[in-house]
């Protein structure tokens, strides 16, 4: 990344430059409700993911040409939903295969259907909020994360990603350290995707301001 000077000695960088560096040192790619959270106690033995972490949202524009195989999943899946419109573990099942094939109003309609049959699910919600930050939407992603966050205080990846979307696409630094205090405040012991405790960098990134 390179590193804009400011008007004055030598060296010096600005601050949202040091913010985005810290950012770019502690996430990899984005975190879905659907994998094991990265935030749990030290000690804890983490469990295998459920689903893969996504790579940068900016990485993949939307309407990439996908796998023959999701493909025919996803076919098989509106076959079936013609059928069985009232299914929510097949309305979350489309969502994630165009969630993986980086069709993003796809995978948020998927969800929609699901949130409709079976509201207030922080996983669906969190993985919604995700398809909106890759749709450029940051607004509504965090709109959708304060959802999950609401409905289950506890779930981690929703507070994570909102810090993130908060920081790195809103560029409101302030805010986002407020929600990783209040991830915090759930469990302080709280550890970024690289294994550093959340609580140590947000003072680090307190100490920039």
């Amino acid at each position: 990344m390179d590193k804009k000077k400011e008007n004055g000695p030598t060296g010096l960088v600005h601050k949202q430059t040091l913010y985005m560096a810290i950012l770019v040192s502690i996430t990899f790619g984005f975190m879905v409700g659907a994998m094991y959270t990265s935030f749990k106690l030290a000690g804890d033995t983490p469990m295998a993911p459920i689903a893969q972490q996504p790579s940068d949202p900016h990485d993949h524009p939307e309407g990439q040409e996908m796998s023959a195989e999701t493909g025919s999943r996803i076919l098989k899946l509106e076959q079936f939903l013609k059928e069985n419109p009232d299914n929510v573990d097949a309305w979350n099942q489309l969502g994630n295969l165009f969630f993986d094939a980086n069709r993003f109003g796809d995978a948020i309609d998927a969800y929609e259907r699901s949130l409709a049959l079976k509201p207030g699910d922080p996983v669906v919600l969190t993985d919604m909020g995700v398809m909106y930050r890759r749709n450029k939407n940051p607004k509504k992603a965090v709109e959708t994360f304060d959802l999950a966050i609401a409905a289950d205080p506890g779930f981690e990846t929703a507070r994570f990603n909102k810090g993130v979307v908060l920081m790195h696409d809103m560029e409101d630094t302030a805010g986002g350290i407020l929600a990783w205090e209040a991830l915090l405040t759930v469990n302080p012991m709280a550890k970024a995707p690289n294994g550093k405790l959340l609580s140590s960098l947000v003072e680090r990134m307190k100490q920039q301001k």
